[in-house]
C-alpha cells in the first residue's frame, strides 16, 4: 500500500485522512486536487509531500502544454507558488519544488513545452525513487544504533504513509524489529489529528510488529516505569545547528526523554535538513484551524468560540537529539559540522 502513486499521467494519493476505518484513493488529475490534497492532510509528511508536489507540477505541465515556452514558464511559476503556499513548515516540499523548477532552467532555449513536460516528469519519478533508495538506507544506518533487544517510543507517523517506501522512522523500526533488536513500539496518540493512533498503529499491526498506544500525557509515566529504552522520531525540518521541527508534542517528548536518560533519535533524509537556517528559530511553524482541537471525530468537544491555538508543530532544540540518522550514516554532536558536512556531500 502506497501513499502517493504515479500512473497514466494521473496521480493517486491514499486519503489518510480515512484511515484506519476506510481505505480510499484520490486520483488527482490536476495540480489544484493535488494541492487540495496536501493542505487537508489527505497526503503528509515531508517525504510524500515533496513527492505529490512533485508530480502535481508535472499534471499542471500537461495542462499548459499549448502555451508558448515563456509563457510556459511563467505559467509553471505561479503554479511552485501556489503549492509552496499548502504546507510551510516542511521543507521537502520546497526542495521537491525548487529542484524541479531547476530542470526547466536548465533545458536549452529551443527546447520546447512537451520537452519541458517529460523533463519534469523524469524528474519527479527520480525524486520518488530516490525516496525509496533513501528509505531503505536510513534503515539500514538506524537500526545499527539498536545491539540488543528494547521497547521505544514513537510519535506522530513517520512510516510508509508519510513517505514513497517504508518511511523514516518507522523504517529504521522495522529493519531493527526484523533482526531482533526492536521488541514492542509504543505509539503516542498525537493529538490533535492522531496520526499516531489513526496511522502509525495501523502501520505497525499490519506489518505484524508488536504496538502498544497510548495518550500523549502517558509518555512520561511509561518513560518512568521503564516500558521504553528509546524514541525515535521523524522530522519535517532541520537547521544547521542540529534543532528539528517535528510533529507538535515531540518537543515534549524529547524533554521526558532527557530527564529518564533515554535516547531520543531523530530519522531524516538529506531533503529534511534546510541548509539556509542556522536555527530552528528560524523554522516557520504552520498553524492550523482551530476546529482541529475543538471537535474529534466531527463532535464538538469544546465550548462554542473557546480560543484555540493549534501550532502543527514544535521545534526540538539540538541538545535534545542523541543522533540524528540520514542516508549518508548517523550524525551526533556537534552538529553544526556535522551538518555541515552533511550538505558538502549533497553538492
Amino acid at each position: 500500500m502506497h501513499a502517493v502513486v504515479w500512473s497514466n499521467n494521473c496521480l493517486t494519493l491514499l486519503n489518510q485522512t480515512l484511515l484506519p476505518a476506510k481505505v480510499e484513493y484520490i486520483d488527482c488529475y490536476d495540480w489544484q486536487r493535488a494541492a487540495e490534497a496536501i493542505k487537508r492532510l489527505e497526503v503528509r509528511g515531508a517525504p510524500a509531500i515533496g513527492a505529490a508536489a512533485a508530480f502535481a507540477l508535472v499534471l499542471g505541465a500537461r495542462a499548459i502544454a499549448g502555451l508558448t515556452m515563456p509563457e510556459f514558464r511563467q505559467k509553471l511559476a505561479d503554479t511552485a507558488e501556489a503549492l509552496q503556499q499548502t504546507r510551510p513548515t516542511a521543507v521537502n516540499l520546497f526542495w521537491a519544488i525548487n529542484r524541479m523548477m531547476a530542470v526547466l532552467q536548465k533545458l536549452p532555449e529551443q527546447a520546447d513545452t512537451l520537452a519541458a513536460i517529460a523533463a519534469l516528469e523524469q524528474q519527479a519519478l527520480a525524486i520518488a525513487q530516490e525516496d525509496k533508495a533513501v528509505n531503505e538506507k536510513m534503515a539500514v544506518h538506524g537500526a545499527k544504533l539498536f545491539t540488543s533487544p528494547v521497547s521505544v517510543l514513537t510519535h506522530c507517523n513517520a512510516g510508509a504513509l508519510a513517505t514513497v517506501a517504508i518511511g523514516t522512522a518507522l523504517g529504521v523500526i522495522h529493519e531493527a524489529w526484523s533482526q531482533g533488536n526492536i521488541t514492542r513500539v509504543f505509539a503516542d496518540e498525537t493529538r490533535p489529528l492522531l496520526q499516531g493512533a489513526r496511522l502509525t498503529a495501523w502501520e505497525l499491526m499490519q506489518a505484524g510488529i508488536p504496538v502498544t498506544l497510548i495518550t500523549d500525557n502517558m509518555a512520561g509515566w511509561v518513560m518512568k516505569n521503564n516500558m521504553v529504552q528509546a524514541v525515535i522520531v521523524g522530522a519535517d525540518r532541520i537547521a544547521l545547528n542540529g534543532d528539528v521541527a517535528n510533529k507538535i508534542g515531540t518537543y515534549s517528548v524529547a524533554v521526558l526523554a532527557k530527564e529518564h536518560g533515554i535516547p531520543f533519535y531523530v530519522a531524516a533524509p538529506t531533503s529534511t535538513f534546510d541548509f539556509t537556517i542556522h536555527s530552528g528559530a528560524d523554522i516557520p511553524i504552520e498553524e492550523r484551524c482551530a476546529t482541529e482541537v475543538t471537535s474529534l471525530g466531527g463532535n464538538c468537544v469544546a465550548p462554542q468560540g473557546v480560543e484555540v491555538f493549534n501550532p502543527a508543530f514544535d521545534v526540538t532544540p539540538h541538545p535534545l537529539v542523541t543522533a540524528i540518522i540520514t542516508e549518508f550514516g548517523i550524525l551526533r554532536a556537534p552538529y553544526n559540522q556535522a551538518i555541515s558536512q552533511l550538505s558538502k556531500q549533497c553538492e
